[in-house]
């Protein structure tokens, strides 16, 4: 069952992606960060390579894109806030 993140797992977890542009979003617990491509094939292509990646892990962000850019929002609605999912897919999504 998947559980909202602990204080101890928030500070483990989040950190090391807030050091790579991730950032907490405002009046909610969730995370959020905005790639920015070459064009637009490049971004669409790197959002169907997330889109296999949070089918197969029943995970999917909120997102956006315009033109080469994707907005993600991160958060388990299950339980209303950030869990170890939401970080699992943060890591993924930096390394497509």
């Amino acid at each position: 069952m998947i559980e909202l993140l602990s204080d101890t797992a928030r500070k483990t977890m989040l950190e090391p992606l807030f050091e790579t542009g991730w950032a907490m979003v405002d009046g909610r617990d969730a995370i959020c960060k905005t790639f920015v491509f070459g064009n637009f094939i490049e971004a669409f292509s790197w959002m169907t390579r997330a889109a296999f990646w949070a089918e197969k892990w029943d995970h999917h962000p909120e997102w956006s894109n315009v033109y080469k850019t994707v907005e993600v929002t991160l958060a388990t609605h299950d339980v209303d806030g950030l869990s170890s999912l939401d970080a699992k897919l943060a890591r993924k999504l930096d390394t497509l």
